[in-house]
């Protein structure tokens, strides 16, 4: 149940206090943004008030507050006035955190900007609201650099954004109180308790950017980059209570959650540092390449596959690195398998940041010549153990919202018609066109997608692949099977070299990737000459 009550801010105002939650939990002060209440948090508050004694008020002018009759009565002094009340009336003695947004995230700045504020707060995570000092250095950083054009630009950007908000300062005395950035003789390093930033990558104020700059920042600073706009309250408020909870946990001696490992700024780490990776068909090829690489560069991997015995020496191989392996025994073309195995790991390793669908089969034959359980068989596998791995792991990604990268193997065989792979090339088209769609998808939601195309990749996969040949000629396939095991010994050209290409892909976000280099061009013909190779393909045979 919730209490409302009244405490007296140091002008007089009467502001509107609500508490509720857990009493004998930590407390969590919230305080709201600019033309909101006390109801904007009330998301997150459905989400903390288990854990959490949550109290939140209206700040003057807002919900059931008074609003002060002179303009200067809204300036940012008072909200820390207002921040300071409420402090003495919930929590006179013990410190508590204080999750902020917007203006009312601005108060508090001002607020720990005050000697009076030392002891009093636990931590702070500030949502899409600078200090005043912030963004006047910000200015004054970009705008005096007119030799860095980027830097510049965004200061020149900033600065309009709030001469548009001018003309809404005629009616709106909060805005025409604090329209300008005016220091109040502190700075962000005088704070000195942990501090945690939510920056929305599309909320046009304030900018990103100004919070890049490490100067003047407290001592233990985490940042979390949310593709989200500015009212991140309402829109995104599982990302804030996980945020908060995996802060306070922390604070209370809990080893630090990998994503707040990761949001650590200032903290040591390889590229994938503090990441988790999960790679299908890990049991050897590509996808032990693939294991084996993110671990170089610092990630912790969850692999799975068929095959247990390759599984547990990939496991052993990754673990070597000097991170951790988690195995799992799965069949990607089984779908309640594959959800059963994204529900446990998310459970006990969280959400992966990088998903990579390689469990694939090969397989050759006419297809006249192939059963139609086997043609199946390696759609199920090939393409069906894709869509169940983005199925499972990017519904995950999407909801947990702060991002993350999908890779799917397909094949330089997608663009590539052969007449004697007809099944595989099928399976791996439809990965490539599944992906292009998907990549349009997850976009929203910050999530970036790559399509792998390996090309001749020498690995064990023709000593597993199928052979459908025609009636009589069974006696066969170990010829064929030797024939294709010699043409790509002598290709040399690594599962390595593949793994390397994914790692890249997936820093930089490319979406298309084809590897070796018969797989670029003929990916390069496939666009400007895809006559030449529906013609070769008529050649194909089993000789």
């Amino acid at each position: 149940m919730s209490s409302q009550r009244f405490v007296v801010s140091r002008d007089g105002v009467r502001i509107a206090v609500y508490e509720e939650g857990a009493a004998d939990g930590p407390t969590v002060v919230l305080v709201h943004g600019h033309a909101d209440t006390h109801e904007a948090w009330d998301a997150v508050v459905a989400l903390l008030a288990a854990r959490f004694r949550i109290v939140r008020y209206d700040t003057r002018g807002a919900g059931r507050s008074a609003a002060p009759q002179r303009t200067s009565g809204f300036r940012l002094e008072r909200y820390a006035d207002d921040l300071a009340a409420v402090l003495d009336a919930v929590s006179a003695e013990a410190p508590v955190h204080v999750l902020a947004h917007d203006r009312g995230s601005a108060g508090v700045w001002r607020y720990l900007a005050r000697p009076e504020s030392r002891g009093r707060l636990a931590s702070f995570t500030s949502v899409s609201g600078p200090a005043p000092e912030h963004v006047a250095r910000y200015l004054r950083d970009t705008l005096a650099r007119p030799q860095h054009p980027a830097r510049f630009a965004g200061g020149l950007g900033h600065l309009a954004r709030l001469a548009a908000a001018a003309p809404r300062a005629v009616t709106d005395k909060t805005l025409r109180a604090n329209l300008f950035p005016v220091s109040s003789g502190g700075d962000a390093h005088d704070v000195d308790i942990p501090v945690q930033l939510i920056v929305g990558s599309a909320d046009p104020y304030p900018d990103p950017h100004l919070f890049e700059d490490r100067a003047g920042r407290p001592a233990r600073l985490w940042r979390r980059d949310v593709k989200a706009g500015h009212v991140t309250p309402t829109s995104h408020p599982g990302i804030l209570a996980r945020a908060l909870t995996q802060l306070v946990d922390h604070l209370d001696g809990a080893p630090a959650a990998r994503e707040l490992l990761r949001a650590q700024v200032g903290r040591p780490r390889k590229a994938f540092g503090d990441t988790l990776v999960a790679v299908t068909g890990a049991a050897s090829g590509i996808g032990r390449a693939t294991a084996l690489a993110f671990a170089h560069h610092g990630a912790d991997v969850v692999i799975s596959d068929v095959n247990a015995a390759g599984l547990d020496e990939t496991a052993r191989l990754v673990t070597s690195a000097g991170v951790h392996a988690y195995p799992y025994t799965v069949d990607v073309a089984d779908a309640a398998a594959v959800e059963a195995f994204a529900e446990q790991v998310c459970a006990e390793h969280g959400v992966p940041d990088v998903v990579v669908n390689n469990a694939g089969v090969g397989h050759a034959g006419f297809f006249l010549d192939t059963p139609a359980e086997e043609f199946d068989r390696v759609l199920d596998i090939n393409f069906g153990g894709v869509v169940n791995g983005c199925r499972s792991f990017g519904k995950r990604l999407a909801d947990r919202g702060v991002g993350g990268h999908i890779v799917n193997v397909a094949s330089m065989a997608s663009y590539t018609p052969v007449n004697v792979m007809n099944a595989y090339c099928t399976s791996k088209a439809a990965v490539f066109m599944f992906s292009d769609c998907l990549r349009a998808e997850l976009d929203s939601f910050g999530i970036g997608l790559t399509t792998i195309c390996p090309g001749f990749i020498s690995t064990n996969i023709v000593d597993t692949t199928r052979f459908s040949l025609a009636q009589g000629r069974d006696d066969d396939v170990d010829v064929l099977r030797g024939r294709a095991q010699k043409g790509f010994s002598a290709r040399k050209y690594g599962p390595e070299k593949v793994a390397d290409a994914i790692v890249d892909a997936v820093r930089t976000n490319k979406a298309i990737r084809p590897v070796a280099p018969e797989a670029r061009f003929v990916y390069g013909v496939a666009h400007a000459l895809p006559q030449v190779l529906r013609s070769t393909a008529r050649g194909g045979n089993f000789v």
